[in-house]
């Protein structure tokens, strides 16, 4: 039996439904067509960053923390994927990230080559880069590098002071069927990353001011018996008047004027993971700016200003007390000791205001009487 339409309507939808069919199966045809021609390239899985024994033993630091300031923080590497049988090779690359992620990868690594022994320096390790690019390379090659950079900062009591920088790497040449040769590359990159930082530190432990483990402070005092224009502090050699041999530098009230002052000389070492800090402490007068007029020389005169000389020493004295292990660090001591040094030197500038204004200059002999008492007193207890 023939079935024919009951009229046209019913024959002009038929044929557009068939229309839609078609452009429909087209638009699956060209679909498949594009993901068989990516399949080839796509679906690299993360590289899995084996960790393993590292080819040294840390001994004198281990990793407190891993900072990640990588600029590109969602892959490692840039691969050229390899080709599914019979395709042309690829000649772009794609991105791959470590499995768990770099940060995590690295840390895993990092923990399983350098155990946490808390008796040795805590390190913060910033990586600043660690990846892998790849470029095609004749015959069907791919071309690769590796670049691992890092920054090291040993962290101190609250202090995180900078040790040393690397950046390295290595690079290949591998079949396009071979990615699995990018792992390697990775890890060899990373491993020397860390051998460089393990050599650095073995050989700047027994010397690097940054590494000492304590401080200690020794002071001298710098006793020459002479020296151009300049008198130095010593209590077996007081001043006398051929000391002042300058003239004022115009018309003065007063008999005489001596111009004494304190400064020191600095070295450091570090002894077996100490840092020694020599401080060579010079109390002095310059003859040239001191002066005397002709008809004040006088044993009296010469005490007034042989205390000036004195307080100085006292004052040099107290700044010796301050310069202590307990308020230095090693990554900053030297500006720690100028800060003292220059809060000390104002209060000799305020001593010797003080010392003047109260025995007016020497004028007043009970004052001046009581200055002597008190200034021997504390020399006595030096």
């Amino acid at each position: 039996m023939i079935f024919s339409p009951k009229n046209g309507r019913s024959a002009a939808r038929s044929r557009r439904f068939a229309k839609r069919v078609a452009l429909w199966s087209l638009l699956v045809l060209l679909l498949v067509s594009m993901l068989s021609a990516v399949r080839p390239y796509a679906g690299v899985a993360p590289i899995v960053l084996k960790t393993e024994a590292l080819p040294f033993s840390a001994k004198e630091f281990y990793v407190v923390k891993v900072v990640d300031e990588r600029a590109n923080k969602k892959a490692v590497a840039h691969i050229i994927p390899a080709p599914a049988p019979g395709a042309a090779p690829a000649t772009a690359a794609v991105p791959v990230d470590l499995q768990g992620g770099g940060l995590q990868a690295v840390q895993q690594f990092i923990a399983k080559g350098i155990p946490a022994n808390k008796k040795l320096r805590p390190i913060i390790i910033t990586l600043k880069e660690f990846e892998v690019k790849e470029t095609p390379a004749e015959n069907g090659r791919v071309q690769g590098q590796a670049v691992t950079a890092m920054k090291f900062e040993l962290q101190d009591e609250g202090e995180i002071i900078p040790l040393t920088e690397y950046k390295g790497g290595i690079r290949y040449n591998r079949p396009a069927s071979q990615v699995e040769a990018v792992e390697p590359a990775l890890r060899q990159s990373l491993t020397g990353a860390l051998a460089y930082f393990n050599k650095w530190m073995e050989e700047n432990v027994s010397t690097n001011p940054r590494l000492a483990k304590s401080i200690k402070v020794i002071f001298s005092d710098y006793t020459a018996a002479s020296a151009p224009d300049t008198v130095f502090y010593s209590p077996s050699r007081p001043l006398n008047w051929n000391d002042f041999t300058g003239s004022p530098s115009k018309p003065s009230k007063f008999a005489a004027a001596v111009f004494p002052g304190f400064a020191y000389e600095g070295r450091s070492e570090v002894v077996n993971g100490e840092l020694h800090l020599y401080l060579d402490m010079k109390v002095y007068v310059l003859q040239s700016s001191s002066w005397v007029k002709p008809d004040s020389r006088n044993d009296y005169s010469l005490n007034h200003e042989q205390k000036h000389f004195d307080l100085v020493k006292l004052v040099a004295e107290r700044f010796k007390k301050k310069i202590t292990p307990e308020i230095l660090s090693v990554e900053d001591f030297n500006s720690i000791i100028q800060y003292h040094y220059i809060e000390s030197f104002r209060e000799m500038n305020q001593l010797q205001d003080q010392y003047d204004a109260e025995t007016q200059h020497g004028l007043n002999k009970v004052v001046q009487e009581q200055w002597n008492r008190k200034i021997a007193e504390e020399l006595g207890r030096l």
